[in-house]
């Protein structure tokens, strides 16, 4: 999706199905993107294609599920973890959450994205999450499009 049009077209069907009453939010995995570079220019490249609507780019520090780690002690037990799962010291620094996950379950089971992920984001503790900056960077997005979106 991030390929040269690939994001523009997401981007005009998200405009189009919002009516005008919404905005578009783009989450993705950083991996080895320096977020701070990339995240800008993913938001330039969404205004350009549709800057009458609100919008925001976030990128999640290596991975989406690196926010997990962050507040692991929330997701203690749920879709196999371990009961006792403590958060990694820096959790957005882990290249591999998802076998990070993987490595905390029962032989034989793995984290599974298309399942696992939902289910955990319905669950984690949002406070917990915060020490993950990046994190932190998707909750001030939320909240400042919440206010635009109030204001129109």
């Amino acid at each position: 999706m991030l390929k040269p049009g690939e994001l523009e077209r997401a981007v005009e069907l998200a405009a189009r199905k919002t009516g005008g009453q919404g905005g578009i939010l783009l989450i993705v995995d950083a991996d080895d993107d320096c977020p701070a570079e990339q995240g800008p220019r993913l938001l330039d490249r969404m205004r350009t294609a549709r800057g009458d609507v609100s919008a925001a780019a976030v990128l999640a520090n290596r991975e989406f599920e690196s926010w997990f780690l962050a507040a692991a002690k929330s997701i203690r037990g749920q879709r196999g973890l371990a009961a006792d799962l403590d958060a990694p010291e820096e959790p957005e620094s882990i290249r591999g959450a998802k076998e990070w996950l993987s490595r905390r379950m029962p032989p034989g089971q793995t984290y599974r994205e298309t399942l696992d992920q939902p289910a955990l984001a319905a669950t984690f503790d949002l406070a917990l999450a915060r020490c993950a900056p990046s994190f932190e960077k998707f909750e001030r997005e939320v909240l400042r499009m919440c206010r635009e979106l109030a204001a129109s």
